[in-house]
């Protein structure tokens, strides 16, 4: 996510993007899709919540260290996290087919904080976490970690009321369920 830290406030596209280092390309590939629209095109956009479930090679390993009583959790736990399942992702690519010209969230129904996704987390893998990693210490990897460890909870109803698009899994707590339901049957 390409947001600037919003704390407890809801973040729209409304909302200008951070220029953080490593977002340098994703605004690169925003500007030429505005100026595709521009030339008379249909320049669409997605800017994509963090992706968690069957296929994400991130999500599986997480997956696995909740099974062993590690949550990951990056930042500061009352901070938003806002996420979508591989499934919900790709069924918005589909709709975004007919979106009209724009700039869209692609997230969950619901942002948790983080503490709260990593306790969903901790629930699908049916354990109960020891330790909760590495917490308010990724923000000491500066710029690697910006668009993980800062609060951004981010709506997606542009994109729900320009499309009918809606997640099957509204927020991490049903995804999570339904990824350790697919990864324990593997």
């Amino acid at each position: 996510m390409l947001y600037p830290d919003g704390g407890n406030q809801w973040i729209d596209e409304t909302v200008e993007a951070d220029e953080f280092p490593m977002a340098r390309a994703n605004l690169a590939a925003e500007r030429n899709a505005q100026h595709f629209a521009e030339a008379g095109g249909t320049g669409v956009v997605l800017r994509l919540g963090w992706f968690y479930g069957p296929g994400a090679a991130h999500s599986e390993e997480f997956f696995a260290l909740a099974r062993r009583h590690i949550c990951i959790m990056m930042g500061r736990s009352l901070t938003y996290l806002s996420s979508i399942h591989m499934s919900d992702a790709g069924a918005a690519v589909v709709a975004a087919l007919g979106a009209p010209t724009g700039t869209y969230n692609i997230v969950d129904d619901e942002p948790l904080t983080k503490l709260d996704y990593s306790k969903a987390l901790e629930h699908a893998a049916n354990t109960r976490a020891w330790l909760r990693a590495p917490g308010p210490a990724a923000l000491l990897l500066g710029n690697r970690t910006t668009s993980l460890t800062r609060s951004l909870r981010v709506s997606n109803r542009k994109f729900k009321q320009a499309t009918g698009w809606a997640p099957r899994y509204p927020s991490a707590r049903e995804g999570w369920l339904a990824t350790a339901r697919a990864l324990v049957r593997a």
